[in-house]
Parts: C-alpha cells; sequence; structure tokens
C-alpha cells in the first residue's frame, strides 16, 4: 500500500492546526511548563502522523494498531520527557479533549448549517 503525499501533507497541516496546541496545553498541565514546550508538541504530531502513514502502510488490523499507539508514546516519552505512565496520561487526555473539541466544532458547524438552510 503506497502512502499518498499529499494527503499525508494535509493531513500533518491540519493536525499542527488543531492536535498540537491540544497536546501541548495537556503536556503542559501534566508534565509541567519546563518540559512540554509548543515546539515540541510540533514535532511530536509532524513525526506521529509521518510514522503513522508508514506504520499504516505496512501493518494492519490490531497489530498496526498497537504499533501506532506505541510509536505516539514513545514521541510523547521523548520529547515531553516524561515517564511512560505520564506518556500514557498525557496520550488519554489528549485524545479526550480532542475528542470534546471535535464534538464541539461539529455541533457549531451543524448549528451554522441549519441557520443558513433556514435562511435560504
Amino acid at each position: 500500500m503506497a502512502i499518498d503525499l499529499t494527503s499525508l501533507a494535509i493531513q500533518i497541516i491540519v493536525s499542527i492546526i488543531i492536535l498540537a496546541p491540544v497536546l501541548w496545553l495537556v503536556g503542559r498541565s501534566l508534565a509541567g511548563k519546563e518540559k512540554a514546550k509548543g515546539s515540541d508538541a510540533v514535532w511530536i504530531v509532524i513525526l506521529g502522523v509521518v510514522l503513522q502513514s508508514v506504520v499504516g502502510a505496512l501493518f494492519s488490523g490490531i497489530l498496526g494498531l498497537i504499533l501506532t499507539l506505541l510509536v505516539w508514546l514513545i514521541l510523547i516519552h521523548h520529547f515531553f520527557d516524561c515517564g511512560w505512565l505520564m506518556a500514557l496520561a498525557i496520550a488519554v487526555v489528549t485524545i479526550i479533549v480532542f475528542i470534546i473539541i471535535s464534538i464541539i466544532i461539529a455541533v457549531i458547524l451543524g448549528l451554522g448549517l441549519l441557520f443558513l438552510l433556514r435562511i435560504i
């Protein structure tokens, strides 16, 4: 399975815009502001998306999922200079916050679309 570079570039840009700030804020609150820098969060996201694409191209199913999660944990552990449990906590809280933000954005866009349709 080949990796589409255009899709990968778009995924990296969107992830930097949406996921990096969430990861930075969660890392800053859990690991400390000295360890969790904004540039570290950006690098985690860039490398995470690229390595996730590579792992996804090479492995599928549960093995691919486990390896992808391991890659993200290794990146968080390395860049935020924290222990493995702290890296896991940062990853879990980041996922929860990301889901909440995604739901809020979806509701806002949905309400905006409903409002737009009523006007037309």
